[in-house]
Formats: C-alpha cells, structure tokens, sequence
C-alpha cells in the first residue's frame, strides 16, 4: 500500500511470454516499482525492465489501467490509453493489485503459491491459528515433499487428505481458500465501465446493490443511470425533493431515482392502495354531467344545466360556478386557467378559470356546438350545422369556416396542421385549416362516426357501424379495419401504436394500429355489465367506466382486471359513471343517474398522498 509496490498479473489467464530478464510464466506475479510519481517499471525481477512514462503522475492507491492491445503486446497505465507495452503470446486481461514490501515474495519461475495469491489480496500470509501451541512434528518434511511433488500429484495428494478431514476442517479450509478468489469485479473496472454493466439490472435489482458497499451505492445512485432507467419507462421529469436535514452528510440524492420510485409507489397506489375516503363533490343538482376536464388541481365539470363548476381537487371545494350559457354545455376543453365550453345555445365560451370572468363569447354556428379540440392558442368546434370553425381563443375571432360534411360533425381533433372530423353521414375528412380545403374525405364507414383519434400520421374513426379503421393521413387510404366489437364505439385514446377502446357491447380492446392486431379484450368474470361510457390508458394500466356504476382498472400488459376503483350502490338500477378523468395521480368520475337513484356528483381518488405531490 506504500509507493514502491504493486502486482500485476493476469488472474489465471493464458501463459505469456514476457520481454524481460527472465521468462514470465502464468500465475507468476510481475514486479512493479515506481521510480518516482510519473514512472513505474514493469518485470519479473526486481531489477526495472520497462518504465512507464505517462501523461499523469502515478500515485498512491491509483489502479493501474491495463488493457490488451492485440494478440502479441498489453499496455498498462492509469489512463486508457498506451503507456506500457510488452511482448505475449495470447489476449489477455491483466488484473491489478497492491502489495507492501514486508509481503513480498520474491519471484520464482514456479506457478504463485495460495500465500502469494494471499497477499496479492491484500491479506497476511501467516496461516490463521485455531489451535495453541507448535506446528505437528513432521510437518515441515511433509511440506517439503508436497512441494517435490509434479501438479497431478498435488492434486491427488489434496483428494486423499480431504477425504480423512472432518467437516470441521474442511469448513476451516473453506473459510480460509473462498474469500481468496472472491473479487469484486464491478470496483476493479472504471466509472464508465462499471456503470454500463449496471445498465442491464433491473430496477429492483440495482436497488439491491446498493446495500452492497458504499462504492456500488455511489455507482447505484448516479443520476444518469436512473435517467435511462426512466426513459425506459416512459418518466419525462426528474423529482426535485428538498433536502431534508435527516440526510446524512454527503448523501447522494439522484432526482432521477426519486421520479422512478415515485412512479411505481404510486402506480402500487393504483393497484392496491386504500381507495375507501375518496372527496365527493356535490353540484349540479340532478341534472347529467356532460363533460368533465381536470388540469394540475383544478377540475372542470360542465353540465346540462346550463353551467359548468370550478372544483379544487385538493379540497373537494367548488370554487366558482360559470354562468352564461343559455342551454346545456355539451363539450369542454381546458388548459391552464382557460376553459371553452360548447353549448346547445349555440356558442362557445373561452372562460378564466381562476376569476370566473367570461372572457369572450364565440358567435357563428347556427346549431348546438357537439365537439371541441384546443390546441395551443387555437380551438375548433364542430357543431350540428355541419361545419367546423376554427378560432383564435385570445381575441375571439373567427379564423375559419371549414364546410364539406352533410351532417352534424361530432367529433374533431386537431395537432396545430391539420383538422380531423368524423360526421353522422358516416365520413371522416382530413382538413388544411389555412386553405379552408378538405385534403381527404375517408370513406368506408357505414353509419355514423362517434369518436377520432389523430396522431399527426394515422387518424383511427369509430363508427356505429361496430367497426375501427385506421387510416394513412398522408394518402387517404385505409390501412386496417378493426373488428370484434358489437356496437357503438364511444371512446378511444390512441398512444404510439396502441389503441384502446370502449364500446356500447360493454368490452374494452386493446389494439396495435400498426399490424390491426387486437392485442386483448377486456372482459371475463369482472366485466363491465353495461356500455362503456369512457376510458383513459396510462403504460400499463387502463381506467373505464361504464353505465353500469363502476369504474375499473386493468393491466394493459395482460388485459386482466386488477380491480373495481368506483362500484356505486345503485349500479346496475339506475347508477352510472358518465365521464372520467384522471392523471398520473388522480382519478375523478362523474357519476349520478337518470331515474334519482344516485345523487349527481364528482368521486375523487387521490394515489400519492406524500409531501412532494402538487
């Protein structure tokens, strides 16, 4: 451990003929020596046959890099780089370890006995002594002659003399040979290095060696390991958890880690957690809750009662109630603070959630407003009239009439480029806004079309005609039609290439969009036992809910039923769950019934109830 020693070898690798005074054979130990801190020289002998010149100075506890160059020569340094090369005949790895001076044993060309391999470890060489008093008479001779004896006959030598020990004392030799050639590889190989093969265990797994040592705990906290790890599963943002003072100095806090623990503990909420005090926010007396939107801790909620509710998620509190529509609101979107709303009294209405002021009133179709796509500054409505509007929500103004469909247009998307909207006379067409002209009109549908998803590539439409099809945005064309439905599909959500959706048949599919394939179908003993009304999919879970008063929860993975979030008392005789909205944290349902069975409200499961949620 001093600076005059260390030794290099290749751990049980190939025989290497070594460039020196003398021949270098395997297990034998090379002699390292620093000449001074820039310099090291590299031989059997004691005597300096190479010198090691490099870029850094070489110091105290540093591990020597040693990394083979090709069949014939190996370099050594601390760096990765050349520094030290010598002759071989075979790849090797060479492994690197220190030793002091008073443990140095001088070198043979016969193999390293068990007591160099002991030092080479950075242990004593002296034999642990279990009993008191001399050495066995003989046991020298003995010795003497094991040493005479060619490998072969060592080996049957040791064979016999195990056979006639006890357990006792072939568990002392155990306990003396195994910590020996136990290495721990991962500290002997550089940061980078180290931290790549850690890449490939998993999560549960890393978290396990950092209970190692404190140096894997260093390499299992580093934060762009956990990055990746995130990635992996879908986490965009790091945690930022404010250091708390029961944090030992030095502790090494990876927000990265945190996002990651963060997420299963809740997703383990979702599964498991207890869902028996959820809020309950009444309003809207008995009337049906048409539309429901939730952003950051505000939820929307609009109703046919002619008004929509400001609710706070964290309180259960309403707010404010926004008043001004003449009829029923029938659609809503929501960003930030701003609300619009779509309504039966023919308008839209862009509304400031934290005052409830009206901010401005939107004038132009001649029929109940159906449908709504916000997107950035702009909204396009489409409306029973036909046609589709597209506005600009900081002044109000009208920016566009777009005319084509001959029926009511009841649903719309819309990514900033394009417009999608789907129509009761069973057409789909796709939209240049800035035109004003129908790029396609996607045929194939037999009755009318209920819901759209449109991801800049592919527009997927569900008709009443019990069928999904996807199709190419660029060419119009129809890339699959999906079956197995037995009815109206009445809400989809489309992420990457997986498709889910909810249908009146009272199931929920799981698609890939790219092959047609359904990949499940959520049914089975706990099904739903009515139309599914809503949906939302997260990475691996699925929320529905249906007309049948509940709400559940699925593996997207497996499509099994993991369990019944919302089940109402008067399911199944009148009780229902009309919408539902939810977050990586939050679910919000609005239930309520038709008949006054169930009192109109909101239900609000929260699964992350610690001090860092917002």
């Amino acid at each position: 451990m001093d600076q005059t020693s260390v030794t290099v070898g290749p751990d049980h690798g190939p025989d290497i003929s070594y460039c020196g005074s003398r021949p270098w054979t395997r297990h034998q130990l090379l002699w390292v020596q620093t000449m001074d801190q820039t310099s090291v020289t590299v031989g059997p002998d004691h005597g300096p046959d190479i010198s090691y010149c490099g870029s850094r100075p070489w110091t105290r506890h540093q591990l020597l890099w040693v990394q083979t160059m090709d069949q014939t020569s190996v370099t050594v340094g601390p760096d990765r780089g050349p520094d030290i090369s010598y002759c071989g005949e075979q790849n090797v790895s060479l492994s690197i370890s220190t030793v002091g001076p008073s443990s140095f044993v001088p070198f043979q060309t016969t193999p390293t006995t068990f007591g160099d391999l002991r030092a080479a470890n950075g242990h004593s060489a002296q034999r642990r002594r279990v009993t008191s008093g001399p050495p066995p008479s003989g046991l020298q001779d003995w010795l003497h002659t094991f040493q005479a004896w060619s490998g072969p006959e060592r080996l049957l030598a040791l064979d016999e003399l195990i056979d006639t020990c006890e357990s006792n004392q072939v568990k002392h030799m155990m306990q003396v040979i195994e910590p020996q050639f136990q290495r721990d590889f991962i500290s002997l190989l550089p940061k980078e290095l180290a931290l790549y093969v850690l890449t490939f265990l998993e999560p549960r797994d890393l978290m396990h060696a950092a209970q190692t040592c404190s140096y894997w705990r260093i390499l299992a906290e580093d934060n762009l390991l956990w990055r990746e790890k995130c990635r992996e599963e879908g986490i965009e943002e790091p945690l930022v958890v404010k250091r708390r003072n029961t944090l030992k100095p030095g502790f090494l806090h990876s927000p990265w880690k945190s996002a990651y623990v963060q997420q299963h503990r809740i997703e383990s909420n979702w599964r498991t957690g207890d869902i028996t005090s959820p809020k309950v926010l009444k309003g809207h007396d008995d009337h049906v809750i048409t539309c429901l939107q939730f952003c950051g801790d505000l939820i929307v909620s609009g109703s046919d009662d002619n008004t929509l509710k400001v609710w706070s998620a964290l309180t259960g509190k309403c707010l404010r109630t926004l008043v001004g529509h003449t009829g029923g609101v029938w659609s809503s979107q929501m960003s930030g603070n701003i609300v619009i709303s779509g309504s039966t009294d023919r308008t839209l209405k862009v509304w400031d959630a934290e005052s409830g002021e009206c901010v401005h009133t939107l004038y132009g179709h001649t029929s109940t407003v159906r449908c709504i796509h916000l997107h950035d500054k702009q909204v396009v409505s489409g409306s029973r009239d036909a046609t589709l509007r597209l506005w600009d929500v900081d002044s109000g103004e009208c920016l566009h009439v777009l005319t084509g469909h001959v029926a009511a247009v009841r649903c719309v998307q819309y990514d900033g480029r394009r417009v999608v909207s789907g129509g009761y006379d069973f057409m789909v067409k796709v939209w240049d806004p800035e035109t004003e002209t129908c790029l396609h009109t996607l045929q194939g549908h037999t009755n009318r079309v209920y819901s759209l998803q449109f991801d800049g590539a592919y527009v997927v439409s569900g008709s009443l005609d019990t069928s999904i099809r996807v199709w190419d945005v660029v060419t119009g064309g129809c890339v699959h039609t999906l079956t197995g439905h037995q009815s109206l599909t009445s809400g989809m959500e489309l992420k990457n290439n997986i498709l889910v959706s909810g249908n009146a048949d009272s199931t929920v599919r799981v698609w890939d969009i790219r092959t047609g394939q359904c990949l499940h179908t959520l049914q089975g003993p706990h099904k739903h036992q009515s139309a599914v009304t809503c949906l939302q999919f997260s990475r691996s879970l699925v929320v529905s809910s249906s007309d049948d008063g509940t709400v559940k929860l699925w593996s997207l993975a497996t499509g099994e039923w993991v369990r019944d979030l919302v089940a109402l008392q008067s399911g199944g005789s009148g009780g229902v769950v009309w919408r539902i909205r939810a977050s990586n944290t939050r679910l919000v349902a609005a239930v309520g019934s038709r008949n006054g069975t169930e009192e109109t409200k909101l239900v609000v499961l929260d699964f992350d109830l610690t001090d860092n949620h917002k």
